[in-house]
């Protein structure tokens, strides 16, 4: 295994697991992609054991602080503890994340169980370097009847690999369906968002539903319906999805359906801002709105852009509560920072003529860990707000 020797180390030995290139004494060009690396600090001390990418920013991801192999074994152990952790919080739950990245110390694998399938993505050239072990020993440890591969983020063209999507076992010929709280959802593990489901926000869902218990309301960009239909099974309530791809609305439509709920959740294939603004110019108020948007915030480079379309995008969801009304919005960019983001509800507030009243502000759920030494394990915000 080849060494990489640290400029500086105070980061990494305060449990960080992210060694940029200009933190590196070697030249990046003698290490091939996705290798597997021994870190040391400039005394030559043994910090660590990950992999190594030069072609990334990120050059160096750590697997672990002990002087072990990177072999079989290693990776066997690693699914294992992360396995046991969420049958420990959630028991035997049908579906859940198995393995989050970094907060599971296997940076670059994300892994998601929808009842006897699993979906795999592998995010990083090192990951990728691991991919038949880790297919293997998944298939070893769980008996899945169906391994979807999804690696078509947009994260690894920046580690220099090609994005696909693979059937590694099984079939989809009858997509998985899993029961959130008594409500099904069908799920589309090759051609949904992330994995086919957002499960970070499982228990947001269900909290805000038990303060949301009759009355009208929109669920803003809407996915396959998860928030609307949760919702709607709660209470006399009336809830419109928006979303602006058919596929998902479809799906939506599907889901209501099997839940008998198309009578109380009915969904519009349309661009969110442009609906928004049809329903002020109509006078439509509501008594409860989900602002679920995806990520507005891809670099840090691009974060006064994202603050001003998250502070538009609440504004407009304020103009058309009524007073006392609820609201459920959230933001899965982890470089909008938490102070940022109420910042950003009080601007809105301020430009909408409301007033806000913070009820509670959440993050991912439980099988979505954090790391405390790594904050951007942490990236979803959820605030439950009262608007008078």
């Amino acid at each position: 295994m080849q060494k990489a020797h640290l400029k500086r180390s105070r980061r990494i030995l305060h449990g960080h697991l992210w060694v940029f290139s200009n933190e590196i004494e070697e030249n990046l060009r003698d290490f091939a992609p996705g290798s597997p690396v021994q870190i040391f600090d400039r005394k030559d001390t043994f910090i660590g054991s990950g992999y190594i990418n030069p072609k990334s920013l990120i050059a160096v991801r750590v697997l672990t602080r002990e002087n072990i192999p990177l072999d079989r074994a290693f990776f066997s152990n690693s699914l294992r503890r992360a396995i046991e952790l969420r049958r420990r919080i959630l028991g035997d739950a049908a579906h859940c994340r198995l393995v989050f990245s970094e907060a599971d110390y296997l940076p670059g694998l994300i892994v998601d169980r929808y009842g006897s399938c699993l979906v795999v993505q592998l995010l990083t050239a090192g990951m990728e370097q691991q991919k038949d072990h880790i297919l293997d020993l998944l298939d070893e440890l769980l008996s899945p009847e169906t391994i979807v591969v999804r690696n078509d983020s947009r994260s690894r063209l920046l580690e220099g690999l090609p994005q696909y999507k693979e059937l590694r076992k099984g079939s989809l010929e009858h997509l998985p369906v899993i029961d959130e709280g008594g409500v099904r959802f069908t799920v589309d593990p090759m051609e949904g968002q992330k994995t086919g489901f957002f499960l970070d926000q499982r228990e947001n869902r269900a909290a805000f539903s038990k303060l949301v218990k009759q009355g009208r309301g929109l669920d803003l960009f809407c996915h396959t319906g998860s928030w609307s239909l949760t919702l709607a099974a709660a209470g006399n309530i009336r809830v419109t999805g928006v979303d602006s791809s058919e596929r998902a609305i479809r799906q939506a439509e599907q889901n209501a359906a099997m839940n008998n709920l198309q009578e109380k959740a009915g969904f519009v294939i349309s661009d969110v801002f442009d609906f928004l603004k049809k329903q002020e110019e109509t006078g439509a108020v509501y008594d409860f709105i989900v602002c679920d948007p995806p990520a507005f915030v891809k670099s840090a480079s691009k974060v006064k852009e994202a603050v001003r379309a998250y502070t538009e995008l609440n504004a407009a969801c304020l103009r058309l509560l009524k007073p006392g009304g609820l609201l459920a919005t959230s933001s899965c960019s982890y470089h909008l920072q938490k102070g940022m983001f109420m910042e950003l509800l009080l601007a809105a507030a301020h430009a909408s003529g409301r007033s806000l009243r913070l009820l509670s502000l959440r993050s991912q759920a439980m099988d979505h860990p954090v790391l405390l030494a790594m904050p951007e394990t942490e990236y979803l915000k959820c605030a439950f707000l009262v608007v008078d």
